[in-house]
């Protein structure tokens, strides 16, 4: 449940592309991608871009607290194209997440099956009996003392993955007021961003890649 919902207004709303088909956007942290059930919580980013592009629909979410790249559709067949490719898995997202602790290996990949908490919702979980199947790789960019920065790259998109993949390794991300335990130090916002997406354009095919600089 959202207590106390501030979401930023500068910027209001930062478009990185558009044209005919597709809006790409940079999500601030604090914001939440559509509205939430309370009155109270009707700004979100689909409400602020369909101020300006009234057609425009939600084809996929970020966390509230996560901020990066999001894409919207502005036509039904943009929207069932880009829907296809979230729903196979053809799409590819990077994140940059700063981390609790110094992951040891340089790369690797977390492989766990995830499922909602229902007496601690939104939260998830890790349930080897009941989750559903969910990946991501990472690769360490560096370390220090009490940090790792690392990059994210999920296969599956389950509700708060990264979340609880590196909460569930012993490396929670920094800032996360759902994971975090006590060796995770404050910040001021969650360690997450979405630094990149690349999809196919649905009306042009062409591969293309959408960058938002990690603000952290």
């Amino acid at each position: 449940m959202l207590i106390d919902y501030q979401p930023p207004l500068t910027p209001y709303l930062e478009v990185i592309y558009q044209d005919h088909d597709i809006v790409i956007l940079n999500k601030p942290s604090g914001l939440l991608s559509v509205p939430g059930k309370a009155a109270a919580h009707f700004d979100c980013l689909q409400y602020r871009v369909q101020r300006v592009w009234p057609t425009a629909v939600v084809v996929h979410r970020l966390d509230m607290a996560t901020s990066g790249v999001m894409v919207m559709a502005l036509n039904k067949e943009a929207q069932r194209q880009l829907n296809r490719q979230f729903q196979l898995r053809q799409t590819a997202k990077r994140y940059i997440a700063r981390v609790a602790g110094q992951i040891n290996a340089a790369v690797g990949s977390i492989e766990l099956p995830l499922i909602c908490d229902w007496p601690n919702r939104p939260k998830q979980k890790v349930c080897f009996e009941h989750g559903k199947p969910s990946l991501t790789h990472f690769t360490v960019l560096s370390r220090d003392l009490t940090e790792t920065r690392v990059a994210l790259e999920p296969v599956t998109g389950r509700s708060h993955q990264l979340r609880v993949h590196l909460q569930f390794i012993g490396h929670p991300i920094l800032g996360d007021k759902f994971y975090a335990d006590a060796r995770a130090k404050p910040a001021e916002r969650l360690q997450l961003h979405a630094q990149q997406l690349s999809l196919f354009h649905p009306s042009q095919g062409s591969w293309l890649t959408f960058l938002a600089p990690c603000p952290f």
